[in-house]
């Protein structure tokens, strides 16, 4: 199978090319000019120059592909110009989407998020749960509209569509939000602990690699939608773990919600006048996302997949040791 992925260059997507790339398939990279591609094709993939906002970049990446995963996307808290998570994570989806019709490729798997579930009534809520109301951060609103709209097409042109949605992902070589907390906790620059009772859903990056993988192969798979995630963790259990395997001390110090939230406009406030993200990731939407958490059932990507998840504490230990490496 020819496999054109977007996102290639980033934490899961370099996974997915390295698990891509055991097997025959022929893979192919979307990569932007600034990109760190140069260890695609020792990972097995051919890296092609474009981006998710060039069409004709990607109808000529996509020429002759049977297969699109769309990986692209913008994963953070806070951004200088808020307008890239619409032009990334909707508009760049419609592109990819709309192309990938034209392209006549027979088979699309779009990575979204737990996140766009909102907050759910069920709880743990799955992949047939109605969706909240609200969503919590500018990404999670984003990547739903994404959603939308990668189902609304996929339903127009009768294109076959697989959704992965994975929880607050996990592993070692992680930059995003939620890597860097586990960095500042091992180093001790963390001043104190918030939300420590919040629970969110973790997943190890290698199973996020491993579920797309799955779910590229498998005929059952078109039109269904997979959770991906299995351990459920407050903030609290998730800075045991870490002081487990690093021996760090934590903060000694959980600072009040009201606190947090005013704490957290104020360096927001202050991010939005310098351009300079905010100290320890803390801003508005990142203390919105851990304060409501997700808590839900990844149990299907088991039983229809047969993917198999990695113990937490492994992942963690894995991090630690390449943080100190």
């Amino acid at each position: 199978m020819k496999i054109f992925v977007t996102g290639a260059t980033g934490f899961i997507g370099r996974r997915l090319v390295r698990r891509l790339g055991r097997t025959d398939h022929e893979v192919r990279c979307l990569v932007r000019k600034s990109s760190d591609a140069p260890d695609m094709e020792a990972l097995g993939a051919s890296p092609f120059v474009g981006n998710v906002a060039d069409r004709p970049s990607l109808l000529a990446g996509l020429t002759g592909s049977d297969c699109v995963v769309n990986l692209a996307n913008v994963y953070s808290m806070w951004e200088p110009d808020n307008s890239v998570y619409r032009d990334v994570n909707v508009t760049g989806t419609r592109n990819v989407m709309e192309c990938a019709f034209e392209s006549g490729v027979s088979k699309i798997v779009h990575v979204s998020t737990a996140g766009a579930f909102g907050k759910p009534a069920d709880k743990p809520f799955n992949e047939d749960s109605v969706v909240g109301p609200r969503r919590f951060s500018r990404y999670a609103k984003s990547k739903y509209e994404g959603e939308l709209a990668a189902r609304e097409l996929c339903r127009g042109h009768n294109m076959p569509l697989v959704v992965i949605s994975p929880g607050a992902v996990i592993g070692p070589g992680d930059t995003k939000p939620t890597g860097r907390y586990i960095e500042d906790l091992v180093a001790g620059r963390m001043p104190v602990t918030v939300y420590r009772d919040a629970v969110m859903t973790y997943v190890d990056v290698r199973d996020v690699a491993e579920a797309m993988a799955l779910a590229i192969e498998s005929e059952a798979a078109v039109g269904e939608t997979y959770l991906v995630g299995k351990h459920r963790l407050s903030l609290g259990e998730l800075n045991e773990l870490v002081r487990e395997a690093s021996g760090a001390a934590l903060p000694k110090i959980n600072l009040p919600d009201a606190a947090v939230r005013l704490t957290a406009a104020i360096l927001t406030a202050l991010s939005d006048i310098t351009k300079k993200p905010p100290p320890w990731g803390i801003c508005v939407d990142q203390v919105n996302m851990a304060r409501v958490g997700f808590v839900f059932d990844g149990s299907k990507a088991e039983r229809n997949l047969g993917l198999r998840y990695t113990p937490i504490r492994d992942t963690i230990k894995e991090i630690v040791v390449s943080l100190r490496g």
